[in-house]
């Protein structure tokens, strides 16, 4: 289904079309992009297996690829798109990028970001939260079933 350009959907299908990227490596599908002014700057799906590294998560990719794209560490008036609720770790990264919105699909009841009692993004920081959250949360469940 065609989604209206520049919407939320729009560019939650985006992250979904990386995290089907990482499905297809075996890897956990969690699909991330970075917007600026209506436009994809950065794009990234998990690669912890690939690079054998545990912090090789879509937001930390995603991350350096729009600071390299913008040419500075802060990431003011952008907005990351990701597939899954953030882990502590990617929500502390976005704080330090100062990152202006987070949208996120399907929430994560174990290490999800908004299980803490500390904000963990920076203060300035939007979040929106179920932005197609049954296609996110479904892409995970089958990942997990073929791993059984």
């Amino acid at each position: 289904m065609p989604y209206e350009l520049f919407s939320d959907e729009y560019y939650m299908n985006e992250a979904l079309k990386e995290a089907k990227k990482a499905f297809d490596k075996d890897e956990v599908p969690v699909g991330a992009v970075i917007v600026a002014k209506n436009h994809i700057i950065a794009r990234a799906h998990n690669l912890t297996e690939t690079l054998n590294d545990v912090t090789a998560h879509a937001e930390m990719q995603v991350i350096t690829a729009a600071a390299s794209a913008i040419g500075g560490k802060y990431l003011t008036d952008c907005t990351l798109y990701v597939t899954v609720e953030p882990c502590f770790m990617c929500a502390g990264a976005l704080s330090w990028a100062q990152i202006t919105r987070v949208v996120y699909g399907a929430t994560d009841p174990k290490k999800g970001f908004m299980r803490s009692d500390y904000p963990l993004l920076h203060k300035k920081t939007q979040v929106t939260a179920n932005v197609l959250r049954d296609e996110c949360a479904s892409l995970m469940k089958q990942f997990f079933q073929q791993k059984r």
